[in-house]
């Protein structure tokens, strides 16, 4: 299942791993090992952040795509559900929308 996972980024303790030399080679390994079908760095309500397309296969991973976010930046991480036209395609919309009017 692909979900989307949002991640929001404080600035400490960034800040000092940028002015350290760290901070890349940090998201280079996260990215090794997360393997994102696409991620996009962007800002979120004024801080750092990324949105992340990824295949969750198993929900018990979901603390292995969190959790170094959370470790080495204090990041926050959510996860949404993500269907492509075809999955709401086979969602059965015209049934539900019968049994429940």
């Amino acid at each position: 299942m692909r979900m989307l996972m949002n991640v929001r980024i404080p600035h400490e303790p960034f800040n000092t791993l940028v002015k350290n030399g760290t901070a890349g080679e940090i998201i280079r390994r996260i990215l090794d090992d997360l393997k994102p079908e696409h991620i996009y760095f962007t800002e979120q309500n004024g801080t750092r952040g990324a949105v992340a397309i990824i295949d969750v296969d198993d929900p018990s991973r979901v603390p292995s795509f969190s959790e170094p976010f959370f470790l080495n930046f204090n990041a926050d991480c959510e996860f949404r559900i993500a269907m492509s036209p075809e999955d709401v395609g086979k969602a059965g919309l015209d049934e539900l929308g019968k049994k429940w009017s």
